[in-house]
């Protein structure tokens, strides 16, 4: 049996729509009973038995923190895939990031070792690689604590240890650190949410660099991990950099909206900032911008993919191509 984590968002979807494919039982945690409607929304872009390929998934409500709840989750469990995360880059979510983040994925963890788990894939995220002014960055890139790490960051790497310290246990386990991940269903958070925005309006955008990858190929290259004999390795899976200017130029393409036309540069996102600062105080609602936000976004990140690619022979969907499908699926069921 499969035993997915975090089956509601964007990856475990995608993923779990994978595996109904085959003919492995799978089981899929889950928080909230509303969010399993995307779930169905999702599978139903790829095909129109959507409700059978559901129906085939063994649904099971747990907390990442609930450990009784866990440990009924992982009855007749053989492999994990650990998808459930809280992205978040507001600090006054840092709290909340640890305990899901962290203590989450040291509880999968734990399960997986104390069940005698055949192979654990934890997906974690670029945020969590090391940081460096001379050379692309790689897996093993060293992480520098005193770089100003986004809480988000922070956290994921925070999970990547304990990971690792799982395998130094005896745990079987393969780490994936996809870049910003592009697929369809989810339109108000992640990726989504640009082509959200894009279609609604958007005057400002950055001249930072970072890596994409389409989400379809980041479950594909999970499922051959799960199955290969590579053990205890992590892999960056990026399959094109773009600044965020030709990003955001890409999908107002796909949607046939209006390019943004602005440079928000560095001045501009401070001003913003202590704005957003003074909206929280009056308002309480949490920031949009914080100084990690503007560093990303100002950013010129590049990642070397070459490890994943020495290892899997495998051709990704350009990121051109990923972008036009998702934008049709957005325009077919967001504006109809």
């Amino acid at each position: 049996m499969i035993l997915v984590t975090g089956g509601t968002g964007l990856v475990g979807s995608h993923l779990l729509f994978k595996l109904t494919e085959g003919n492995t039982i799978i089981r899929a945690i889950y928080r909230d009973e509303t969010k399993l409607d995307n779930v169905k929304m999702v599978f139903s872009y790829y095909t129109d038995n959507y409700e059978e390929r559901f129906r085939n998934i063994e649904w099971f409500k747990a907390d990442l923190n609930n450990i009784p709840d866990l440990i009924d989750a992982f009855s007749s469990v053989n492999y994990v895939y650990h998808c459930a995360a809280l992205v978040s880059f507001n600090t006054s979510d840092f709290e909340l990031l640890k305990k899901i983040n962290i203590e989450g994925t040291a509880n999968i963890v734990n399960l997986c070792v104390s069940e005698k788990i055949k192979k654990l894939c934890y997906v974690s995220s670029i945020a969590a690689i090391g940081s460096s002014t001379k050379s692309d960055l790689t897996e093993e890139t060293d992480w520098n604590p005193e770089d100003n790490h986004s809480v988000y960051a922070l956290t994921k790497y925070g999970a990547e240890l304990e990971v690792w310290r799982g395998t130094q246990e005896g745990l079987d386990a393969v780490i994936v650190n996809p870049g910003v991940i592009i697929g369809p269903g989810f339109w108000n958070s992640g990726s989504g949410l640009f082509f959200n925005k894009i279609k609604r309006g958007m005057w400002f955008y950055t001249t930072g660099i970072t890596g994409y990858i389409g989400v379809e190929d980041v479950v594909r290259i999970m499922q051959k991990l799960m199955i290969s004999p590579i053990n205890n390795e992590r892999f960056i899976l990026i399959t094109e950099h773009l600044s965020f200017k030709d990003f955001l130029n890409k999908i107002a393409d796909a949607l046939d909206a209006n390019q943004p036309k602005f440079e928000a540069k560095k001045g501009i996102l401070t001003i913003a900032s202590w704005l957003d600062g003074m909206k929280m105080f009056i308002t309480k609602k949490p920031r949009t911008l914080n100084s990690s936000i503007i560093k990303t976004s100002q950013n010129k990140t590049l990642y070397n993919t070459n490890k994943f690619k020495k290892e899997f022979q495998i051709d990704l969907q350009d990121i051109s191509t990923v972008i036009s499908k998702t934008g049709k699926l957005f325009t077919l069921f967001v504006f109809f």
